[in-house]
């Protein structure tokens, strides 16, 4: 299929050593990336399980507008008492 000096010349170019050493960075850095993503990845999900639900008091939860004490040194300041 090929002629054999084409083959050849593909074999030289496969085979040296500058082919040889960027394939070897390229696969250690994105086994690096691969490394650090996965960590970053399992921190976040201890700090999500970390984190604890606070329980709402009673009152507050079931409390609304009329449950509220009434702030009378608010109402003194503005003069809105009544008389």
């Amino acid at each position: 299929m090929f002629p054999g000096g084409i083959v050849a010349l593909l074999k030289q170019v496969i085979t040296s050593w500058q082919v040889i050493v960027v394939t070897l960075g390229f696969i250690l850095s994105v086994f690096i990336i691969n490394f650090v993503a996965r960590s970053h990845h399992r921190m976040r999900k201890v700090k999500k399980l970390s984190f604890k639900k606070k329980k709402a008091k009673p009152a507050a939860a079931a409390g609304g507008i009329d449950e509220m004490p009434a702030a009378s040194s608010s109402n003194d300041e503005l003069g809105l008492e009544e008389q």
